[in-house]
């Protein structure tokens, strides 16, 4: 499995994960609906993936897909062109994969799909914390909704052709530029309760990337909760959710900075562990 597509590839998560295959030997195929003038002289393939033939054109001739693209959050457009164009784009890509049997497809999900955003009121609080696979499905939104229903379609294709899909609900994606943002953030505990303080670097994305297309998975498309080791807050996990969450049940203890997304499953199933954190970059006061 040497030659990888990589959907997206002009985003955030796409730009990471196209440098650290490359960097550990892999022939990428780079598509975006974006891609620009240069980048196509460079190789990446402009491609509109809501278009099967398309999708089935970028697909052949590779060993997995890396499938990164679609509208990335709610409010970006109406509800109604988030999840039409995710659901056709993930459709498309999901079927030309089975179609030109490929070997495996990773692809992006979304932490939205757990319960976000999370609220202490309106029935929105989690159930219980740290947040594990297990609290899944509570779409709040269309876009939740499109990952939800697209888990359910790859699911039903990875059975059905016994090529093994990987759904990676990414917290939020953040590049080390972004990390000097976090500072204005801990002072106010409530300003990034909504997916629990969480996030996650672009370089462990690539990193879960890269490591499910090779895990030994059976056939079937397993959600996994990729986020970083850590919160985006200066102050231990377990006060700062029981001050914004009171009586939201703990499972088990935390360590201090610990994510309140759970990140047990990805650890024992493709072997993830992140080893970037804000802490690396910026100093505490």
């Amino acid at each position: 499995m040497r030659r990888i597509c990589v959907t997206g590839a002009s985003g955030k998560a796409g730009r990471s994960v196209v440098r650290d295959l490359l960097a550990h030997g892999y022939d990428v195929v780079a598509t975006d609906i974006s891609s620009s003038r240069n980048d196509v002289e460079n190789g990446a393939v402009r491609a509109d993936l809501t278009d099967y033939g398309q999708a089935l054109q970028v697909l052949k001739g590779v060993d997995a897909v890396i499938h990164l693209a679609n509208i990335p959050a709610p409010g970006i457009y109406t509800s109604a062109v988030t999840f039409n164009t995710n659901m056709v784009m993930n459709f498309n890509v999901f079927h030309a994969a089975t179609s030109c049997g490929l070997s495996r497809v990773v692809w992006a999900s979304s932490e939205t799909t757990l319960g976000l955003p999370f609220t202490e009121g309106d029935g929105l609080a989690p159930r219980y914390a740290p947040v594990d696979e297990d609290h899944y499905p509570v779409p709040t939104s269309t876009y939740a909704l499109s990952k939800v229903a697209s888990e359910t379609i790859a699911g039903h294709l990875a059975q059905w052709s016994g090529i093994p899909f990987v759904a990676l609900r990414f917290s939020n994606i953040m590049d080390p530029e972004d990390y000097s943002a976090f500072p204005s953030m801990w002072s106010n505990p409530h300003a990034r309760k909504w997916n629990l303080w969480g996030y996650v670097d672009g370089r462990d994305v690539a990193a879960s990337c890269r490591l499910s297309l090779t895990a030994p998975l059976e056939a079937g498309n397993p959600g996994l909760i990729i986020a970083a080791a850590d919160t985006v807050m200066n102050r231990p996990s377990a006060a700062l959710f029981r001050e914004v969450f009171p009586g939201v049940p703990f499972t088990r203890e935390l360590g201090e900075f610990e994510t309140l997304l759970a990140i047990d499953r990805a650890r024992e199933m493709i072997g993830y562990e992140p080893r970037h954190s804000w802490r690396d970059h910026i100093s505490e006061p």
